[in-house]
């Protein structure tokens, strides 16, 4: 793990003597900022314009997982009601959509938020459970295992099938191959990364 900057254009800052941790597999994507106690695991992907910010809680996305262009992940204080306050915690094989907002949840292994959802503090998206396309999921609320949510503010809309769980690991198959893809891109326009 390392929290050195691979790309120009990327800001990876440590913050109240926390530093991000980034698996040297991981994608960091140009225009990112990371900000603070953020852990990457490896294969993640980090896409164009992301926003992570792990200064008064930890965020921690795993292996495989991948945040999709302009997403803003935060994470809530402790207080003396809540002691550990809301980390955000995103599991392994979760594919996030583009522009969205996930603020104090857990997203359990092979979750999916789709484009523009929220999600909210105090949140949880159990392993397989859907959250649609400009959802909002309200503070506390659950995604139960293999469940589509959708709607403003979310609720359970039907259960999801084989192929479409089937068709979600695929999409994170095909954002690990496209993180490959983009760094090397990067590096063949702008020269290997400095040690």
């Amino acid at each position: 793990m390392t929290h050195a900057s691979r790309y120009p254009d990327v800001t990876i800052l440590p913050f109240g003597g926390k530093a991000p941790q980034i698996a040297d597999s991981a994608f960091i994507a140009p225009g990112c900022r990371i900000i603070g106690d953020v852990t990457i695991g490896p294969e993640a992907s980090i896409w164009y314009n992301c926003v992570i910010r792990g200064d008064v809680n930890r965020v921690v996305i795993g292996a495989r997982s991948n945040v999709q262009d302009g997403t803003v992940i935060h994470c809530d204080s402790p207080e003396p009601r809540r002691p550990d306050g809301f980390p955000t915690l995103i599991g392994a094989d979760v594919l996030i959509g583009h522009m969205t907002m996930i603020h104090g949840c857990t997203i359990a292994d092979r979750g999916f938020v789709g484009l523009g959802a929220i999600v909210m503090n105090g949140c949880l998206i159990e392993s397989d459970g859907m959250l649609a396309a400009g959802a909002m999921l309200t503070p506390g609320k659950r995604v139960g295992s293999r469940q589509l949510w959708g709607g403003r503010p979310a609720a359970h809309m039907r259960d999801l099938t084989d192929a479409a769980l089937a068709d979600m690991q695929e999409g994170v198959a095909r954002y690990v191959e496209n993180g490959r893809h983009h760094a090397a891109e990067i590096a063949r326009t702008l020269g290997p990364a400095p040690s």
